[in-house]
């Protein structure tokens, strides 16, 4: 299964206290997670920014080195992900992005995102 990863996936670990990668582990058993370059120059930002998300997005970039990274020609990281997984690329997107995942389902892509407060489900369009 092909997961690609959202900023706020990345970032989830100090912001929701989520284990990311052990509970697609628990969850996916086997798994390639992939993370589009506009998701890494998103928390390129974020990261050289002054603000709360600062210290969430230096974790995300080190936790997408353990990402297979994927081009897109997409320009915006949401975009970038809703064309992914209507091509058929990604199998799923790993996102807490309510207006994302209401756009994914929509576009017929399974969504995997955060489940009380530190589990992860999958939701299938």
């Amino acid at each position: 299964m092909r997961v690609a990863m959202d900023a706020n996936a990345l970032m989830m670990p100090v912001e929701a206290d989520v284990r990311v990668f052990e509970e697609l582990d628990r969850l996916l058993g086997e798994y390639t997670p992939l993370v589009p370059d506009v998701v890494l120059t998103e928390l390129d930002k974020l990261a050289d920014s002054n603000g709360q998300a600062q210290n969430a997005a230096q974790v995300g970039l080190d936790l997408a080195e353990r990402c297979e990274l994927i081009q897109s020609p997409e320009s915006y990281a949401d975009d970038a992900l809703v064309a992914l997984g209507s091509a058929g690329n990604v199998d799923a997107v790993v996102t807490n992005d309510a207006p994302l995942r209401d756009r994914l389902l929509e576009a017929g892509v399974q969504v995997i995102h955060l489940r009380g407060q530190n589990q992860l489900t999958r939701t299938q369009p």
